[in-house]
């Protein structure tokens, strides 16, 4: 994975964190936006965890272009920030996950390893804000779009079934093994849900799933 960050020290005590678990390799770092999309190009890593504000351009710029150009790569955002327009702007360029730079470590370990699998994650501080957001028409519920038609009228059966997983935060693995489908299958899935939702990313997919009342019937369903 990729870390970027404008100051050393917060890079290093990333790595730190990063470095306990073992089926986490940081293969570069960035020191800025542009930096982050250059070695994201060279390295094609599963992950790229960016800093907001760093110089030049900057961390959501930086997800947009590599949400845009290097789908291959999921991006976290690691910031200070967690004002409602920092969430709103992320989550419309791209962003696969948000975390707080004052979230417990274990929430960076668990918000890299679902988006990694192709899930989406917002540490629970995050989550609580889009949550507020939906409920009062502000920034965050701006970052997707007014779903105007019935979900119903848009998805099929198992796109509900795979969309109310999503909204649980399962990976396509877990999903999989919920619905009884192969990986494979259910990414397709998800991308026809993300295309028919009008949607960027598995977060958004989320936001519309929890809208729709769909989360609670996620974790009840499959095996």
């Amino acid at each position: 994975m990729l870390v970027a960050d404008d100051e050393a020290l917060v890079r290093a005590a990333v790595r730190a964190i990063l470095a306990r678990d073992p089926g986490i390799e940081v293969v570069a770092e960035a020191r800025d936006g542009q930096e982050a999309v250059d070695a994201v190009r060279e390295h094609r890593p599963d992950v790229a965890l960016l800093d907001i504000q760093m110089p030049g351009l900057d961390g959501i710029a930086a997800a947009e272009r590599i949400h845009r150009e290097l789908p291959g790569t999921a991006v976290v955002m690691l910031t200070t920030f967690g004002e409602d327009d920092f969430i709103a702007r992320a989550l419309r360029g791209g962003a696969d996950g948000f975390l707080l730079k004052a979230d417990d470590p274990r929430e960076l370990l668990a918000g890299v390893h679902a988006v990694a699998g192709g899930g989406a994650y917002l540490s629970p501080k995050v989550a609580a804000r889009v949550v507020a957001g939906l409920r009062t028409g502000g920034p965050d519920a701006a970052a997707v779009g007014p779903l105007t038609e019935p979900l119903a009228e848009r998805l099929t059966e198992r796109e509900h079934a795979v969309l109310a997983l999503v909204g649980c935060g399962l990976s396509n693995a877990e999903i999989g093994w919920r619905l009884f489908l192969v990986e494979g299958t259910v990414k397709a899935h998800v991308s026809a849900i993300l295309a028919k939702l009008g949607v960027r990313n598995r977060v958004e997919a989320a936001i519309a799933a929890y809208e729709a009342g769909l989360v609670g019937r996620g974790r009840d369903g499959g095996r």
